[in-house]
């Protein structure tokens, strides 16, 4: 049977990636720091429970012992999201933000690949955000986090794409889930970002699984140290928002 680890496995996306996964085969492992909130996910879609903070190499590195074998798909969706102007934003917060998003997502990738080197094959999907390529203000060390992590995800590609190992990475924007969900629960704020989608709605959970699940599949065999976006066209939409200038 084939396997994979979902990093941030008990919140919205992460369930849905298991889920996706879970209908395709994969005997899945759901990582995260909250014991409770792990255990009643694994036990809601029949996966196993795995407590680790991302950012403890060792206990990272314990978690992926227990699962019990070298994962085939390792997909890093865990991720924190602290917003505030940069002048406002503490030091603390700044590099904890970093350190989850980044350098987390570097400590399961490269805990996996090594398994996954020696063995000749292996898939590993990091999860970023359209914020990793258009950003806004506000939005404080999150979206230097993210491109760095689409930044890494080109770097694994090129060092264990020739042993085998693919790696890419998945943009999500304007999702109803996850970290954003707080912002969607005013109407008007939906209304207005829904209606401010080339696509004319709001992405759920679902859409990136499935976008997941692709480039963990056989049928994305060619695709390595490619950057998914998966928002609806919001990221390239720029001059929607913008009149046109007469000739």
């Amino acid at each position: 049977m084939k396997t994979a680890i979902v990093t941030g496995g008990s919140g919205d996306i992460g369930r849905a990636i298991a889920a996706a996964l879970i209908a395709e085969g994969y005997r899945v492992g759901l990582v995260d720091l909250d014991r409770e909130a792990v255990d009643s996910a694994a036990q809601a879609l029949g996966a196993t429970g795995l407590v680790a903070d991302v950012t403890d190499e060792p206990a990272v590195e314990a978690a992926l012992d227990a699962f019990g074998a070298v994962p085939d798909v390792v997909v890093n969706n865990a991720g924190i999201g602290r917003f505030a102007p940069l002048l406002d934003m503490p030091i603390e917060v700044f590099r904890h933000q970093l350190d989850v998003n980044l350098t987390g997502a570097f400590i399961v990738a490269r805990a996996a690949a090594r398994g996954m080197v020696a063995r000749g094959s292996g898939v590993i999907v990091n999860i970023t955000s359209i914020n990793a390529i258009t950003t806004g203000p506000g939005t404080g060390s999150y979206p230097a986090a993210k491109a760095g992590l689409a930044k890494l995800t080109e770097m694994m590609a090129l060092e264990w794409g020739p042993s085998g190992v693919r790696v890419n990475a998945v943009a999500p924007g304007f999702i109803d889930a996850g970290i954003s969900t707080p912002f969607y629960r005013d109407p008007e704020v939906r209304a207005l970002r829904g209606g401010a989608v080339p696509s004319r709605r709001l992405g759920l959970a679902e859409d990136v699984a499935h976008a997941v699940a692709f480039l963990a599949s056989d049928k994305a065999s060619y695709v390595n140290g490619h950057h998914m976006v998966v928002d609806g066209g919001v990221s390239v939409s720029l001059l929607t928002q913008l009149p046109r200038v007469a000739k």
